[in-house]
């Protein structure tokens, strides 16, 4: 599949693609559930449009559909509980979630904590700048800019390494960048093109901030699972599997990215497998 992003993009993230088990559109109050289901927590994250968004007490997104599609599958009762990146190994960790639907990218470093079943989705790593900016064209451009990034993510570590005389401003979410980023406290913020893509479309952020759309990484994206559980991750593997054999995969791409004229870039939809270190 060829790869195809634009930096001017329009997510609807209003509804949830309708795979809940239960409740109304976007989990409802908390999730996915099979009546009679054991009840778990599950980690998403709650400031990602188009991906995991939480507006009052609807969860919607494409990571919010894969979250709902597995509890289905499993016959789990799910309560949505937010995983912020760096914070994401220790829920694992601890039992305070069963499993993490975030964005959450598979590294070696993780897989000492963690296992992931997964790939179920491939992004690349870009730049979201104000749209006035034209200094910044890419990574090159960033020596001496103060770059945001989110404390436990991928994200900071691949940028620190492409570009060493960066200024990294590291904040707990998203949103606290993106806030920053408008307010010129930083010059630019740094993801997953999918995240960032959300974030320019949002009514608030149209016309002001753009993406780059210049890609740099590869982030294969895994369902986080406590690390030594292989029933479970091999459980999980099989309802990713289906997910996508089902044409459920393409169908929730196309609801939550394909507004935005993203296309998934090359080994999408993947073939997943249960991974630990």
């Amino acid at each position: 599949m060829k790869l195809r992003r634009t930096s001017a993009v329009a997510i609807a993230a209003v509804a949830a693609l309708g795979l809940a088990a239960c409740g109304d559109d976007g989990g409802g109050n908390g999730g996915g559930a099979a009546a009679g289901g054991e009840k778990v927590k599950v980690g998403i994250k709650f400031d990602q449009p188009g991906l995991g968004l939480k507006t009052g007490a609807t969860y919607s997104g494409f990571d919010v559909d894969v979250a709902n599609f597995i509890a289905e599958e499993l016959d789990l009762e799910v309560e949505f509980v937010e995983a912020v990146s760096s914070q994401r190994e220790t829920l694992l960790k601890t039992g305070q979630v069963k499993y993490i639907v975030g964005t959450y990218s598979i590294t070696d470093k993780r897989m000492a904590d963690v296992s992931f079943a997964g790939p179920y989705f491939i992004a690349g790593q870009d730049l979201l700048i104000r749209a006035d900016d034209t200094s910044i064209t890419g990574t090159e451009s960033l020596a001496g800019k103060k770059l945001c990034s989110v404390k436990g993510s991928t994200s900071a570590v691949n940028v620190q390494k492409e570009v060493p005389g960066v200024n990294l401003q590291e904040y707990n979410t998203y949103s606290l960048c993106v806030d920053a980023l408008k307010s010129g406290a930083v010059d630019a913020l740094t993801t997953d093109d999918t995240i960032l893509a959300g974030y320019a479309a949002q009514d608030a952020n149209k016309g002001k901030l753009k993406v780059v759309g210049n890609t740099f990484s590869t982030e294969n994206y895994g369902v986080g699972v406590q690390k030594g559980d292989t029933e479970f991750c091999n459980q999980v593997v099989t309802a990713l599997q289906k997910f996508i054999d089902d044409g459920k995969w393409e169908e929730s791409v196309q609801k939550w990215l394909g507004p935005a004229n993203y296309t998934p870039g090359e080994g999408n939809p993947p073939t997943p497998t249960c991974q630990s270190a």
